[in-house]
Formats: C-alpha cells, structure tokens, sequence
C-alpha cells in the first residue's frame, strides 16, 4: 500500500509571457512599410486538478517545482506569439493550497475535475505594430513579456468521505472497515495501527458510500497530542461521524469514559463538528467478560442522543444494521456537507 501523504510544500511558477516583436513591413513596391511586429504570446498557467483515483500526496513530494510554458514571442507579420501551456498538476479530491508565505488559503478542489489556478501566466509584449501613432510612424519599441506568477505554497489532503471512523487506539475500528467495506487496512493489536487514514467503499442495498479509518485518538489530540491532530483535521470533511468504543470489557479499559473521551476529542478540535449525525458502533461483542459493559455504555449514549449498535467483525453480528443506519445518516448529513467547501 502506498504511504499516505497529506501535507506538501511545492514551487509553482506561471510561464513569462512572449516579448514582443519590432518589424516592419518588407514588399516589393512598398519602400516604406509600416510596423508590422506582432504580441508575444501569454504564459500558461500552473492549474491543481483534483483526479479521484490520486489518494495521496506522495508524488509532490518527489516532485516539488512546476513551471507552466513560457509564450512564444511575437512575430513579423503582425503574427502573435503562441500561448504557453497550461501546467496541471493533479492532486486528489479534498487538497486545499495555501501560500507557503503569508499562510492565505488560495483555494481548495473538493470534487473530481476540480480546477485552481496556482500561479497565473504573464502577458505576452505588445509589438511595435501597437506603439503606431500619427506622431510616431515608424515606431521601433517593443514590450518585454510580463513574468509569470511564482510562490511556494504548502498542499494539504484533507479525507472527504461520508462517514469518518473515530476511536481510541484499539477500538476495534481497523478490524471493522474491512468487514464493512472493501478496504483491507494493516491489522494489529497495538495502539495505532493505522497510522494514515484508509478508505473502503461500502455497499448496503442499492446505495453506497465512503467511510474512512481515522487513526486513534488519544487525550489531547486536539492539542497535538500523538498522531491526534493531524488525523483529526480529515474529520472535518466527513459528513457522518462513527465513534467506535471497545465493549467487550475484556480489555481493562471503562468503555463509557472511552466514549466521553473520543467525543471530549472531537468537541475541543472543533465544536461545530458535533452538529454532524453520528452513531455508536459498541464493537468486539463476540469477546464479552463476565460484566458485559453493554448496557452502561448504552446508556450513557443515549444520554448524549447517539443511536447504539452492538457489532462484532468476528461474528458478523450487527454489521447489517450498522450499514443500514450510516446510510440513513448519510442521508440526513447532505445538507450539512454542502457547508464543507465554505470551512
């Protein structure tokens, strides 16, 4: 699998327009031919393109300087100069720019064809056809072409997917994706196994949709805790949030102080994201101790309005229903997910 890359600096450059051309015209018969130099061409601009099958920002990394075509310059015969081309540079779906300089958002491509212009290209020259004047008849000046726009910027990915996996480090959450989805994350039983976000497309009758493994969070990710916030930044694209709480009681941890903690996470990262529909999915029911922890946790959902769904990824219990009701939120969560470009 690849790395996953979510934040990259790159040098962007537009193409310097085409100069402008001193001619006159040279005809039999025609002994003082007017000017006749033509414009420089401009220069092609540097473009990001969001291109859905690209998931990282792995490429850039290697790959840091972008310079769009120069214009060509102006020619005699009042020909133009031929425009540069544009440089595209294609980055996957939910990568904002942001100057590298001042810290400016320029802009972000959420949606597949997405386009941003990173550094437009310079204005070809005028040629000395364009300084003919009843003053000047033979003017022999000329514009050089205009430079091309260049900066650093800083690229950063941020995950859009319907529905954002959160959890405590070995929650459940990496063993749940696959058995939901298509996804096939690293598995193992130690905290942050997954150490990038995964994705896995999930089906359930005739509609579906996107959920993505969060890394785990632990106590003070909002504050840069651990691997916290960088994974919690990709929360913010997510329309539908899973908290994923251990409810075996086998693992010696309080799975409602779990709970609590993952939504305390949330709230002081961003309190706006608790107005997203999220759900509980009470996770490794195949593996209950003597105190099944299932019905205090339950409760204590209940009391902050989340829907509770017993689920094992080993038995298959409760997976069904799971599917069904993120769909459901899904649904409800669009209007909220039109906010997201404006965030």
């Amino acid at each position: 699998m690849s790395m996953f890359v979510d934040r990259v600096k790159i040098f962007v450059k537009g193409g310097d327009g085409g100069r402008g051309c001193v001619s006159f015209r040279r005809e039999s018969y025609v002994p003082r031919g007017g000017p006749d130099g033509g414009v420089g061409g401009k220069g092609g601009d540097v473009v990001l393109q969001a291109i859905s099958h690209h998931n990282t920002l792995l490429p850039l990394r290697y790959h840091t300087e972008h310079r769009a075509e120069r214009g060509e310059h102006g020619g005699p015969g009042n020909r133009t100069g031929r425009s540069g081309a544009d440089l595209v540079v294609d980055v996957p779906p939910g990568t904002i720019a942001r100057d590298l300089a001042s810290g400016e958002t320029i802009g972000e491509v959420l949606h597949e064809g997405d386009r941003l212009v990173l550094a437009r290209g310079g204005r070809g020259g005028r040629g000395n056809r364009s300084f003919l004047s009843n003053s000047n008849r033979a003017p022999r000046e000329a514009e050089p072409g205009e430079a091309g726009e260049e900066r650093w910027l800083r690229l950063e990915l941020r995950l859009i997917a319907d529905v954002g996996l959160l959890g405590m480090p070995n929650a459940g959450k990496s063993t749940l994706l696959p058995r939901i989805s298509a996804a096939r994350p690293k598995i193992a039983d130690y905290p942050f196994t997954t150490l990038s976000p995964v994705l896995g497309m999930v089906e359930t009758g005739d509609t579906s949709f996107v959920a993505a493994d969060i890394p785990g969070i632990i106590e003070g990710a909002h504050a840069g805790a651990g691997l916290g916030l960088e994974f919690l930044r990709h929360v913010q694209r997510t329309r539908v949030l899973l908290l994923v709480v251990d409810a075996s009681g086998t693992s010696g941890r309080d799975p409602v102080a779990d709970l609590l903690s993952v939504r305390e996470e949330v709230v002081r990262f961003d309190p706006v994201l608790l107005e997203r529909p999220q759900m509980l999915a009470a996770t490794k029911r195949d593996a209950v101790g003597a105190e099944d922890p299932l019905p205090a946790l339950r409760h204590a959902a209940e009391t902050l309005g989340l829907r509770t769904v017993p689920v094992s990824a080993v038995t298959g219990e409760g997976l069904a229903e799971l599917k069904q009701q993120l769909a459901g939120l899904i649904d409800a969560g669009r209007p909220a997910a039109a906010l997201l470009g404006q965030r």
